[in-house]
């Protein structure tokens, strides 16, 4: 089963998107423990929306662009793991160790974790 992992950071703190060396240490040993695992199939973080970021929205048959930043919003997508594991539980448990990274160094982060559509078998 494959599941991504979405972690979500306030963009009006700007330390959010300027981690501390202690942070990229910590991250960088996460992404190698999720590596050796054999779970990792891909992961990046995402810029700060004022970086070239545009929203599509369709709503009543019209389409609105609206660039970035996203300011009415105050948490938005900051990165994303992609894993594939056996289970639910073994994909919160991955996204629980990820979060362990945020907090270590006193950050605020919400991690959603979706299972990815695999074609019409999926569960409901």
């Amino acid at each position: 089963m494959r599941y991504m992992l979405m972690h979500k950071l306030d963009e009006s703190v700007p330390a959010n998107f300027d981690p501390s060396p202690e942070f990229m240490t910590r991250m960088g040993a996460f992404m190698q423990e999720v590596g050796r695992a054999g779970v990792l199939l891909a992961a990046e973080g995402l810029l700060p929306s004022s970086a070239s970021s545009a929203r599509i929205t369709v709503a009543d048959g019209k389409r609105t662009v609206t660039d970035g930043p996203f300011t009415e919003t105050k948490e938005l997508i900051a990165g994303f793991a992609l894993i594939e594991v056996r289970s639910r539980e073994e994909a919160v448990e991955w996204a629980s160790r990820f979060a362990d990274v945020f907090e270590a160094t006193g950050t605020e982060v919400e991690i959603d974790v979706r299972r990815v559509s695999e074609g019409p078998a999926d569960p409901a």
